[in-house]
């Protein structure tokens, strides 16, 4: 029967997608919107393997090759808008014209169901390429490379990070290449190739999100500690950052405005922070930065733009660094430095709004 040979065509696709779908129902760590195109993206790799699966079930039957044809246009389309629905649901924020050139490319796939302009059934009922027929391939490079590029954009460029990244190219490089060395049986493959790929990073992406602070987006103190166990050689400066008067907007305005002012003041954080300057937000309103293969002056010019930033805001803190020129102090000593720092500074600031 067509369905036992489907299913055990697509045997491995179909658990990795129930599989995927199965972990979605549990996760909270994600935004409803993000789960909901997850689940878009599942059942649009389901229903192109089916279609995958009718298409090569007809060849070689030249008196319906105009419903093959039907079914080459669509997966011909199907394959950069699925790849364009990756973008849009993994890269966030994605607008929706993301899926603009896939459409284009939708038109141009079906005009040539009668033209030939990308495709055409000869008279054995083989497929051939039409002058346009490498089209489809290049939009799927395009859009990976896009996806490749985006992901390395919002990454924080470790390794913990690229490695993930890197499998992903690997994985939609095939989608590109394997085509031109096995031949069209390869479409039986690139749903599978496509949902294992998605899962994978599903996952890294769920671990990601558990290493980051939900109320400011910022790495949380876990991550800290796994983060400075990680090459500590390579660490060269702390900087220890203590929001000030964060109590009395609590008593005075409520817990809501007090998250407010740690959200505000975390976002300077992260805008002020640059290659290698990971901000973690370790207490209530305390915060560590970690500078690796950092100069003293770019520790400086780090706490130059901190400060900049927060006095753009109604908010205030203090702002303390330790430095350890080759690298040789430890990081209980380099936080020992800078806590006192900044706790010298908190002084300071107290003192001085004392005699204001």
């Amino acid at each position: 029967m067509a369905v036992t040979e489907y299913i055990i065509q697509n045997w491995a696709l179909l658990l990795v997608l129930l599989g995927f779908a199965v972990s979605l129902i549990s996760t909270v760590f994600l935004e409803k919107k993000v789960i909901f195109r997850m689940y878009a993206l599942i059942a649009e790799m389901l229903l192109l393997s089916v279609l995958v699966y009718v298409e090569f079930h007809l060849t070689g039957q030249p008196d319906i090759s105009s419903v093959r044809s039907l079914l080459i246009a669509v997966r011909y389309s199907a394959t950069p808008l699925i790849v364009a629905q990756v973008i849009y649901t993994i890269v966030m924020p994605q607008k929706w014209y993301v899926f603009i050139p896939a459409m284009l490319l939708t038109v141009i796939d079906f005009i040539s169901i009668p033209t030939g302009i990308v495709f055409r059934i000869d008279d054995s009922g083989a497929m051939q390429r039409g002058p346009l027929g490498l089209l489809p391939y290049i939009m799927v490079g395009i859009y990976c490379a896009l996806l490749v590029l985006l992901m390395i954009r919002n990454s924080s460029r470790q390794s913990a990070e690229i490695i993930p990244i890197v499998y992903f190219c690997f994985a939609f490089l095939t989608g590109i290449i394997m085509p031109f060395i096995i031949g069209k049986d390869y479409a039986q493959l690139f749903c599978t190739t496509l949902a294992i790929s998605v899962f994978v990073y599903y996952v890294f992406l769920i671990l990601r999100v558990t290493k980051k602070d939900p109320l400011t987006g910022l790495l949380n103190r876990q991550a800290y500690y796994s983060d400075i166990a990680n090459e500590p050689e390579e660490i060269t400066a702390l900087v220890s950052i203590d929001m000030n008067g964060l109590k009395i907007i609590n008593d005075t305005e409520g817990h809501t405005a007090g998250d407010t002012a740690i959200s505000t003041i975390a976002n300077c954080f992260r805008r002020a922070a640059k290659r290698n300057q990971m901000v973690y937000r370790v207490g209530g309103d305390e915060f560590v930065i970690v500078c690796r293969k950092a100069t003293e002056d770019d520790v400086i010019a780090l706490t130059g733009r901190i400060h900049e930033h927060v006095n753009a805001t109604r908010y205030s803190c203090s702002v303390g660094y330790s430095f350890s020129p080759d690298g040789r102090k430890s990081i209980d000593e380099l936080l020992r430095e800078s806590d006192t720092d900044m706790y010298a500074k908190k002084q300071l600031y107290y003192e001085s709004n004392k005699q204001n």
